[in-house]
């Protein structure tokens, strides 16, 4: 992988809102409604150079081309999973690399973004733990993973879920702005009700968001239902126990009306037993929920193991019996480490 070096000091224009690139404009000197123009160059249009917007002026294009740069990642290595899953790892134009993975259901196209280089988060059945922190993505390089991929497939994505490598609620503000970018109609024009934000469980940010009240999915990774044992699979627990996790969850569905996802990963003989579904019982009466069970995939010097089938069948019937909604997830692309849990810029 290359920098960029001739393109390192100007702004990734996909970095910008319509109303942030409008107030821009002004201060060069411009038309808002310029801003409009360029938008749709942008996502309705693809363009790829600022040469390409032609009912830009070309002191207007000039101006664009010194200050901005219309940034595309590079694809270093795609997968094709035996399923049709689909997973990318991109060169972000800056020596660091991401992965990205794409899904087709028969409602349409899903893609799996990531939202940070590295993760902090050290949850012990996440590969992602394994790469160090580097950054957060900005807006603009999430935002290009979508287009990316649309690039690279000649499709149009419907759904997007915040479950790739990284934490998305400790970049905030960045996975904010690029789902008001991706929601926007004159942006992706992608619908927020298409749009899932999963967290480890970070209190003060599920507080934010349901302020926010964008209207997205918000999936909660619950993962056990003791503290001493979300504990030891997820470090973050410590600092915001159940009791307070679960509290924000029931404000963030008061302020938006919305349904929260909880994942849980089923680990054998770890969180998979009748007990452990008692309590999760106990834990969601009465919330407005769903409960997404997800057979834990193996991970390099990962210390747990896949539930049986029995058990994760059994754990599924217990919710549903009594009054949880709760579904399995189909298994996606584990066979080239594209699944839940298993992304970590592989072969960097």
């Amino acid at each position: 992988m290359e920098l960029d070096i001739c393109n390192v000091n100007k702004r990734n224009i996909k970095d910008f809102t319509l109303e942030e690139l409008k107030e821009k404009l002004k201060e060069m000197g411009e038309k808002p409604f310029r801003a409009e123009q360029i938008f749709k160059w942008l996502y309705d249009d693809r363009a790829s150079s600022f040469e390409d917007m032609t009912n830009l002026s070309i002191d207007l294009r000039n101006k664009l081309n010194d200050i901005f740069v219309i940034k595309e990642f590079k694809i270093l290595k795609k997968q094709v999973a035996s399923d049709g899953t689909k997973k990318y790892l991109f060169d972000i134009l800056d020596g660091n690399a991401i992965e990205t993975v794409l899904m087709q259901y028969h409602h349409g196209y899903s893609l799996c973004v990531s939202s940070q280089v590295g993760c902090k988060m050290g949850c012990k059945f996440c590969a992602s733990t394994g790469i160090p922190f580097v950054r957060n993505l900005s807006s603009g390089e999430i935002v290009e993973q979508i287009m990316a991929v649309e690039r690279d497939e000649k499709i149009r994505i419907s759904n997007i879920v915040f479950m790739g490598i990284g934490e998305p609620l400790d970049n905030y503000d960045n996975v904010v702005k690029a789902i008001h970018l991706i929601n926007n109609p004159k942006g992706l024009n992608i619908g927020a009700r298409h749009i899932s934000v999963s967290t480890s469980g970070l209190v003060p940010k599920i507080y934010k968001l349901a302020e926010e009240n964008i209207q997205c999915t918000l999936s909660i990774s619950l993962h056990a239902t003791t503290n001493e044992q979300r504990s030891k699979m997820m470090p973050v627990n410590n600092s915001y126990p159940i009791e307070e996790l679960l509290q924000a969850c029931r404000d963030y569905i008061e302020k938006t009306h919305r349904r929260i996802s909880f994942e849980y990963a089923l680990a054998k003989e770890n969180n998979d037993n009748l007990e452990d579904a008692k309590r999760l019982v106990k834990l969601l009466k009465g919330m407005l929920c769903h409960v997404n069970l997800i057979p834990i995939n193996k991970i390099e010097n990962g210390r747990f193991t896949k539930s049986s089938n029995e058990n994760i069948m059994r754990f599924r019937d217990y919710l549903n019996e009594h009054g949880i909604v709760a579904t399995i997830r189909r298994e996606l692309g584990s066979d080239i480490d594209a699944a839940c849990g298993q992304l970590r810029r592989k072969n960097l």
